[in-house]
């Protein structure tokens, strides 16, 4: 939130309702928020809880990582603590951020940046919405991204690590992952980058679209993108509009839609449902009007059958036919 200093206390636009005019106030020395206009109060640990929609013990090991706090557990929490989230001091985070940087950097700067720019250009996607999503290039060539980030072999290991080079088994030459594609850098729901989606600039190339390889920060079947930017540029979602891909997302950005997400090249999954129903109530399911959209439709509501719940909504809307 952006918090501006009024006395002794801070004020801010309420993050749980709509209002044109600060109500939302922060006081550090009573160590507690009130919202004025809707009410809305508490401590940290119930901020963290309302806003990120986690539970008591997710919310306290949230804010012991940014407190530099280590959390002690039980012995038969162990399981439990083992599968946690990675910690958001993980260096990977800070390298992917910077190999999303450089790929802006080359989309705005690289002298054979037209072809990325023409085929945005072609979809209607503005400048606006490319700089929204931090939309980027990888530019052609075989190690940029790692001449441009690593300095030694302990840091060429970390871009390995992170998805982001790949080392050849045979002969150990390493490489950058993403050659001559436009980057679309995968973001959590707190906004770190953990990965990247890229589109090849040229429809004889195959495939069209790939994801980051699974690593400590990413998983594909767990993760969706676009959701960090509802929860950035929208106050009160009433409801959220999965789709097939990242071009989905951007093309209804351009009229406004902003509420939307997709899955990362794989069937809807459970996990992919829990961390929707953590923000979301009212979820609405749009694939392509094609065969393997509404197969993967069906897929869909087989596993929401199984886990729905009383206070949700699940709606589809199908396309016509060819549509997409």
């Amino acid at each position: 939130l952006k918090l501006k200093k009024t006395g002794k206390n801070y004020s801010a636009l309420c993050p749980f309702h709509n209002e044109k005019s600060p109500s939302f106030s922060v006081s550090p020395d009573k160590q507690f928020y009130y919202c004025f206009g809707c009410g809305a109060g508490g401590n940290a640990l119930g901020f963290v809880m309302d806003f990120d929609r986690l539970e008591f013990p997710q919310a306290v090991e949230e804010l012991a990582r940014q407190a530099g706090v280590e959390v002690q557990y039980e012995e038969r929490s162990d399981k439990r603590q083992s599968s946690r989230t990675p910690r958001k001091d993980n260096p990977l985070y800070a390298l992917l951020e910077q190999a999303a940087a450089y790929y802006r950097q080359q989309l705005r700067q690289h002298p054979q940046r037209q072809r990325a720019v023409g085929y945005l250009k072609g979809r209607g996607l503005s400048g606006q919405i490319a700089k929204l999503y931090d939309l980027g290039l990888a530019p052609p060539g075989w190690d940029n991204l790692m001449s441009h980030l690593a300095r030694d072999t302990s840091e060429e290991k970390a871009l390995i690590e992170a998805g982001l080079v790949v080392e050849n088994p045979d002969s150990g030459k390493r490489y950058d992952r993403f050659r001559d594609r436009l980057m679309f850098p995968i973001h959590n729901a707190k906004g770190n980058v953990i990965g990247f989606g890229r589109r090849v600039l040229s429809d004889k190339d195959n495939p069209k679209y790939l994801n980051s390889p699974e690593t400590p920060l990413f998983s594909k079947s767990k993760e969706l993108y676009g959701l960090y930017h509802c929860r950035k540029h929208s106050r009160r979602i009433d409801y959220i509009l999965v789709v097939e891909g990242y071009m989905d997302v951007l093309s209804l950005n351009k009229q406004n839609i902003m509420n939307t997400v997709a899955n990362l090249g794989t069937a809807l999954t459970e996990t992919q449902i829990q961390l929707l129903w953590r923000f979301f109530n009212n979820i609405i399911i749009c694939f392509d009007g094609d065969k393997g959209g509404r197969d993967a439709a069906v897929r869909a509501a087989d596993k929401l059958i199984e886990i729905i719940k009383a206070d949700s909504k699940i709606s589809f809307l199908f396309l016509p036919i060819s549509h997409d």
